[in-house]
């Protein structure tokens, strides 16, 4: 399968400076930027460059990032999804998961998360992909945002619908273990109607173990 990786580029007046949306970065590009310390959602700042630069180094890896005076303020990030997990099983080339989305403090509320999203899709280059994301609650920034659980997964859910992400139903066990919890999918018009039927055996596993 091919994985298609289009570089596209924005950019937006922030205080004096330039915020430059872009990618899929390659891992020679974010190993000469730094990590806004505010970034820390999943790991250290600088443990998460790392990870994104693995990420990006993937074949099928891809990393969006909002970068000012070669700092990283926000990103998002595509790759297979871990092979520890339920939504690896069905072994399948062409699902692909949003796996994190972060954006620092002082650059929320000004529609960067929702820039980084898109441009991800931009030029049909996810068109042969399923993209999942997994919305745990316990990954919300709940304090810093200042919302109730289910006032940040409407927030959530109004994000990826911004790239034609719906709700889809699952038996997964850990995103059943919390009601605000929920699996957001885009099926790209190139996947084949075989890639859909694997998907849904994977995420209704009860249905078929009998």
């Amino acid at each position: 399968m091919e994985h298609r990786k289009i570089p596209v580029s924005h950019t937006l007046p922030h205080h004096g400076s330039t915020i430059t949306v872009s990618g899929p970065l390659s891992p020679d590009t974010l190993e000469g930027l730094q990590m806004h310390p505010d970034l820390d959602a999943f790991r250290k700042p600088q443990e998460q460059l790392e990870a994104l630069i693995e990420i990006a180094g993937l074949p099928e890896g891809r990393v969006i990032a909002a970068v000012v005076d070669q700092m990283i303020a926000g990103y998002v990030t595509f790759h297979y999804p871990d092979e520890l997990e339920l939504w690896s099983q069905g072994g399948m080339e062409d699902l692909i998961e949003l796996g994190a989305v972060e954006v620092a403090d002082g650059f929320r509320g000004m529609g960067l998360a929702k820039l980084l999203i898109t441009s991800a899709f931009e030029r049909e280059q996810l068109e042969n992909c399923i993209v999942f994301t997994t919305e745990y609650y316990w990954h919300w920034d709940l304090k810093g945002s200042g919302l109730d659980v289910w006032a940040y997964r409407q927030m959530m859910e109004k994000l990826m619908q911004t790239v034609d992400m719906v709700w889809y139903a699952t038996d997964d066990p850990e995103i059943c273990s919390h009601p605000a919890n929920c699996l957001m999918v885009r099926i790209g018009r190139e996947v084949p109607m075989s890639s859909q039927e694997t998907f849904d055996r994977v995420r209704f596993r009860q249905r078929f173990m009998y």
